[in-house]
């Protein structure tokens, strides 16, 4: 007697399709995008984007100098705009009208302006004035820039008086 033996074979064949996101995948960029697993070439750096001519629209206190009465307004000493440098790495030149300002920028477009003295003429010849401050660039087209002015000004001969005003600029484009 013969017997005869069957064998079946089963062949399962599974595709499975994932699309993945896109995006930005660079933890530097502004917008980057922890979702994303395939970079789409979107990455917006705030060291590129600071870069540029900045229109400004500062807001600054005025200081009135004892005895001479005269007024300073940085707001009127500001010019209408600023030139951005880079400098490599994250460090930034803001030229203010001549005055070259250091400054840094982190990956989410925080702005640090680190104590520093400038020279700057405000009417009575050029005079040294400390200045730091912070900001943000928010976008493209946006940002704003917070410094504060420190000087010592001579009031009556041998009696300096130590002053400090407030900016706050607006930045665009």
């Amino acid at each position: 007697m013969k017997k005869t033996v069957c064998l079946i074979l089963s062949i399962a064949l599974l595709f499975s399709s994932c699309k993945r996101e896109e995006g930005c995948v660079d933890p530097l960029a502004m917008n980057y995008n922890i979702e994303a697993e395939k970079d789409d070439g979107s990455c917006i750096f705030a060291y590129d984007i600071a870069q540029g001519i900045w229109n400004i629209n500062p807001d600054c206190e005025e200081y009135t100098i004892p005895v001479i009465g005269t007024t300073i307004s940085l707001n009127d000493e500001l010019p209408e705009s600023v030139d951005v440098l880079g400098g490599g790495g994250n460090n930034l030149y803001i030229d203010i009208n001549g005055s070259v300002v250091d400054g840094n920028i982190d990956s989410d477009g925080n702005l640090t302006v680190p104590l520093q003295t400038i020279q700057v003429d405000m009417g009575f010849g050029p005079m040294g004035i400390d200045i730091t401050g912070d900001g943000q660039i928010e976008s493209e087209t946006a940002g704003n820039l917070n410094l504060t002015y420190s000087f010592e000004i001579e009031a009556f001969p041998g009696f300096p008086l130590s002053e400090s005003l407030d900016c706050s600029i607006v930045l665009s484009r």
